[in-house]
């Protein structure tokens, strides 16, 4: 008997995540989740996923559509990841599959179609009024690296814009960012937001702070920052988490200002839910007002902290959903 379901992937420099579901039952998701830096290269995870959906599920034909959420820009001919080692082709991901469609898009655009199915109970609201529906939203998020997209409201719907905003220029506020800057650049001869607002990011604010305060850099992981901070607020680790939350709100900010998104900002990605109560109650919020002449721009805008633990595999299955409409 033939079966028709669909698979679905949430795949960043870090994690792997993939969801197998019956096309007519997209609320029911079989996940699997698979660490990148445990496979040299791409094919050998989807052999295994292969062999995880035979066991679990018991479908042994191919998927009918399949949609990965991958980040790195989706254009070229050869998808490499930004932050891993892996790279693949559409034909090659075709052939593994035994499948006849695959539709690829940037992770941040899979995370953007997610917002828009989200309930009250999948963010939190950090300052600002109620969110407009006439106007957009942006969404940003750091993990292994910083992603960034926007859904403007188009014909009843949202046309998604994703980007490599994660890229820009790091512009920073006030005389300790400028110092952090400097000590980036002996390393960097350009330094863009990534360098700060990721996992790596906490470790180069971390170590710019030791070194600016003359303190011995002891700590090697992004999660040793965030747990010796939570545990010290005087530490250099929790004031690299002020840095953090500074940065992300400025830029944040400048996002809202860019897009006109006064439908609101959604922080989204792997970091900043670790220390969630810790970054609510930071100057995250005075730094996406402290605009100058547009606070008063700013101040309604509502920003949202993303709870939802699978927002870019439910975004998948979200555009999988359009696809199958238009």
């Amino acid at each position: 008997m033939h079966i028709s379901w669909n698979l679905v992937a949430d795949i960043g420099g870090t994690n792997a995540r993939f969801a197998a579901y019956l096309a007519d039952q997209p609320e029911v998701l079989y996940e699997f989740h698979h660490a990148v830096n445990e496979y040299p290269q791409f094919d050998q995870v989807l052999g295994v996923l292969t062999a995880e959906i035979e066991e679990m599920c018991g479908w042994r034909c191919p998927p009918e559509q399949v949609c990965f959420a991958v980040a790195c820009p989706v254009d070229n001919e050869i998808i490499r990841f930004t932050n891993s080692h892996w790279a693949f082709s559409r034909d090659q991901l075709m052939s593994a599959l035994n499948c006849r469609k695959v539709m690829l898009i940037n992770d941040f655009e899979a995370l953007a179609r997610g917002v828009t199915e989200l309930g009250s109970d999948d963010v939190r609201q950090i300052g600002g009024g109620a969110a407009r529906t006439d106007k957009p939203k942006v969404i940003l998020g750091a993990g292994t690296g910083l992603g960034v997209a926007a859904l403007v409201p188009h014909n009843d719907g949202y046309q998604v814009i994703d980007s490599e905003g994660g890229h820009a220029d790091f512009a920073p506020v006030g005389d300790l960012q400028v110092d952090v800057l400097r000590y980036l650049r002996r390393s960097h001869s350009r330094v863009s937001l990534e360098r700060l607002l990721s996992g790596a990011g906490l470790l180069n604010i971390y170590a710019a702070l030791s070194h600016i305060h003359d303190h011995q850099s002891a700590l090697t992981m992004p999660s040793e920052v965030v747990e010796q901070a939570l545990k010290d607020n005087q530490s250099i680790a929790a004031q690299t988490l002020d840095v953090f939350c500074e940065v992300i709100g400025s830029t944040a900010g400048n996002l809202a200002l860019t897009y006109g998104a006064r439908g609101g900002i959604y922080v989204a990605g792997g970091i900043v839910p670790r220390f969630a109560d810790y970054f609510i109650g930071s100057q995250f919020r005075t730094y996406f007002e402290s605009k100058g002449r547009f606070v008063a721009y700013l101040e309604p805008i509502p920003t949202y902290l993303v709870t939802h633990v699978n927002l870019g595999l439910l975004g998948a299955t979200k555009h999988i959903a359009i696809q199958r409409s238009d």
